[in-house]
């Protein structure tokens, strides 16, 4: 089975228990019963594997996002709530870190998550969409039971609390304008990308670029934001005036900070426009916006 097919087994389920809910109350009440037999038989199978392999074993269990999501659907996730968010933010740092900002965790209280935004993140052009795919994403997954989030930035004294299901139109009110929905696509030939290369890639039709620092990759949208023309051929170097690393631009040789969310060093007005890039289920993903023109 597919990432995308298992992610989407609980949707399918539901709607054939409401198909066959169609033949009346009792058809709906056995189908619903087969459901919960089925889901308390591999309950008790995956206890039992839980029961019977040693702390290494379990660490990899529980770190696949598949086992991972079962386990807590039976209530049996070895690790709690906070521990299994930490770990999730975690896995957001790189791209956070790619927009000079971090995430941390305060506390889950009533079942609120508490976090705070550091560093630049922000005042960063695509915070609203740092905070809808990157971290909403990893708690959402991590802790289902959670029912709300509370973000503090440090330069604020007010904080927003929002439930995961309304974050997005929140996140867009908040930005001052509607933006797309978008969607996460697996690119697995990502992990061949080499060290300090910069590929070329097209993904539900929209082109980008992907590099990659050391063990970090960054996404960006394939279109210069000086000359607007595609960015196709661009390499990476280090700008020796603020030894930052940079993307240039083959045409209009402007310079791009990889690790600021490509903020332009050339001129500040202008900004690359990043795209979440996180690993999910072991397989590097993007997340590109639905519908928008390549």
């Amino acid at each position: 089975m597919s990432e995308d097919a298992w992610r989407s087994a609980g949707e399918r389920i539901d709607t054939l228990v409401d198909s066959i809910g169609v033949g009346g109350a009792v058809a709906r009440e056995r189908a619903e019963q087969l459901v919960r037999e089925v889901v308390d038989l591999y309950g008790e199978g995956l206890a039992r594997i839980l029961r019977m392999s040693d702390a290494a074993a379990v660490e990899r269990l529980v770190h696949d996002d598949l086992v991972a999501s079962l386990l807590l659907v039976h209530d049996i996730h070895p690790h709690d709530t906070r521990t299994r968010i930490r770990t999730a933010l975690d896995g957001v740092r790189p791209y956070l870190g790619s927009h000079g900002g971090d995430v941390e965790l305060i506390d889950v209280v009533d079942s609120v998550v508490q976090l705070r935004l550091t560093g630049s993140c922000k005042t960063c052009p695509s915070s609203s969409v740092t905070l809808e795919l990157a971290v909403t994403d990893a708690v959402r997954s991590a802790a289902p039971e959670t029912t709300g989030i509370e973000v503090e930035t440090p330069a604020a004294e007010d904080k927003s609390l929002f439930s995961p299901e309304s974050l997005m139109s929140r996140v867009h009110t908040t930005a001052g304008g509607s933006a797309p929905e978008h969607t996460w696509v697996s690119m697995p030939e990502l992990d061949e990308l080499a060290d300090g290369s910069v590929g070329g890639f097209e993904v539900a039709g929209l082109p980008i670029l992907v590099c990659r620092l050391g063990t970090t990759l960054y996404a960006y949208r394939d279109r210069c934001a000086h000359c607007t023309e595609t960015m196709a051929g661009a390499r990476l170097g280090r700008v020796a005036a603020t030894n930052s690393v940079a993307l240039t631009c083959p045409i209009c040789h402007s310079h791009y900070d990889v690790r600021a969310a490509g903020a332009a060093l050339d001129h500040s007005e202008h900004h690359l426009d990043p795209l979440p890039i996180l690993v999910r289920g072991g397989v590097p993903s993007v997340a590109t916006p639905i519908g928008s023109p390549s």
